[in-house]
């Protein structure tokens, strides 16, 4: 029963970085109507960016600040000068490019950093409490639970309680009667790309200090947890990409604590085959109005 609890709140730790991350292939999914395969590389290269202001100054904090505004500068500049030139006729240009995208940055990368494996210094203890004598959670557990709180707070109040969210939601859903209504599609889709990157940049910033450490392809394992996550929730709901993120987290803590933690990857590949097959739009999709 204790290692069913620890493990519990271990999955709980760990489904929050992916909750954060699906919610940023959910922001460019609402923005743009396409999966950003280039995320999670997009995400490591601001993380990189981050550490090295923190290694410079001696100072996390302002590391992490430079890593959030390097993914809204990166992600409105992917926007800008890549995607925005790319033909969505079809849904394959832009998963190829992104693909493309990924190929370069973690080039780029590992020309300047290397490819070791890199530890990286949390801000806050991760020693758990101990209850009972079954650890529970550590200090920076309760971060990483505050951080995404706040990004799910915050995005919700911007796209349900703010006209910005509001024109960016007509711009992805109906682009040409936007724009005869005077919304600026182009600028709403720059600002999606930019508020997803910085999304993405956080969830790095949150799981790089864990077990995984800094290296350029770091985020690989991870962005296929929070696809599936985002998948299991809805690709259109921020609170199924949360629930999606718990949902996994818990998957890989117990398999991993129970069967090993080689099996895990195969678990999150057949939650998502099983979520394709039985409800391909996501367990909190809308139900579609009858056309016929």
């Amino acid at each position: 029963m204790d290692r069913f609890i620890y493990l519990t709140f271990d999955g709980l730790s760990r489904g929050a970085v992916y909750a954060a991350f699906a919610l940023a292939l959910v922001l460019i999914w609402r923005a743009a109507r396409i999966v950003n395969f280039a995320q999670g590389a997009m995400a490591i290269a601001t993380v990189y960016a981050g550490y090295s202001v923190s290694t410079a100054t001696g100072s996390y904090w302002l590391g992490f600040g430079v890593a959030i505004i390097g993914g809204l500068v990166l992600g409105a500049a992917v926007e800008r000068v890549v995607m925005r030139f790319v033909d969505h006729s079809s849904p394959l240009n832009g998963v190829v490019v992104a693909l493309g995208l990924v190929l370069i940055i973690q080039g780029v990368l590992g020309m300047i950093y290397g490819d070791d494996y890199k530890p990286a210094a949390a801000p806050f203890s991760r020693d758990a409490f101990e209850v009972g004598g079954v650890a529970l959670l550590s200090r920076y557990d309760l971060f990483v639970f505050a951080a995404v709180g706040a990004v799910v707070v915050l995005l919700t109040l911007l796209f349900r309680g703010t006209p910005t969210g509001l024109r960016m939601r007509a711009a992805a859903f109906a682009p040409d009667v936007s724009r005869l209504l005077g919304v600026p599609v182009s600028g709403m889709l720059t600002l999606g790309w930019a508020l997803a990157a910085a999304t993405g940049s956080l969830a790095g910033m949150l799981v790089v200090p864990t077990e995984l450490g800094l290296h350029p392809n770091a985020m690989d394992l991870l962005f296929i947890s929070a696809f599936t996550a985002a998948v299991v929730g809805g690709l259109d709901s921020p609170i199924g990409a949360v629930v999606g993120g718990v949902v996994v987290g818990l998957l890989l803590s117990y398999v991993s604590g129970y069967l090993g933690a080689t099996v895990a990857p195969m678990a999150v590949l057949g939650l998502l085959v099983v979520v394709l097959v039985g409800r391909p739009d996501g367990l909190f999709a809308r139900s579609k109005a009858r056309t016929a």
